[in-house]
């Protein structure tokens, strides 16, 4: 058994400990909104939150997740205003299209706001840049994170 927390709930599952994250979340747990986009961390589609820290949960084996903080996108709005406002700043600059990256595009934008509230174009650009849209939706993105960092100022 891998015991850690799960978006601030004890959870424990018994899978073989190099089974990724991404998998145990998906297939395990039934928690679907942390999308499979390459499989080999390139992309961000599946980037998740362990101890406050994104990681892609594709390559990430669940054993080094044992005891500690796992969030994913079910949760990252639930008593945070950080990721609350990035959810709200994504609707309103209506950043979607396909959805596909978007929760790792959301996780991405959390994290940099966590530790920079006031960022420059060039700190979003750079934060953003590993979190790959099929649909191009970049300019969209640049501004609701722009928008959610003035919105938590």
């Amino acid at each position: 058994m891998i015991s850690f927390q799960l978006n601030g709930q004890p959870q424990s599952v018994d899978v073989p400990g190099d089974t990724p994250v991404l998998w145990v979340l998906r297939d395990t747990l039934g928690l679907t909104g942390t999308k499979f986009g390459c499989g080999i961390a390139v992309c961000g589609a599946c980037t998740v939150h362990i101890d406050g820290q994104q990681r892609r949960s594709c390559v990430t084996p669940v054993a080094s997740i044992e005891g500690q903080h796992l969030r994913t996108i079910e949760a990252v709005a639930e008593q945070d205003e950080v990721g609350r406002a990035v959810q709200e700043a994504w609707v309103r600059h209506d950043v979607v299209q396909c959805g596909y990256c978007q929760s790792g595009q959301i996780m991405a934008a959390v994290a940099l706001l966590k530790v920079n509230k006031q960022p420059s174009d060039a700190d979003i650009d750079r934060a953003m840049s590993a979190n790959l849209c099929r649909c191009g939706t970049y300019a969209r993105i640049h501004a609701a994170v722009l928008d959610a960092a003035k919105s938590i100022a």
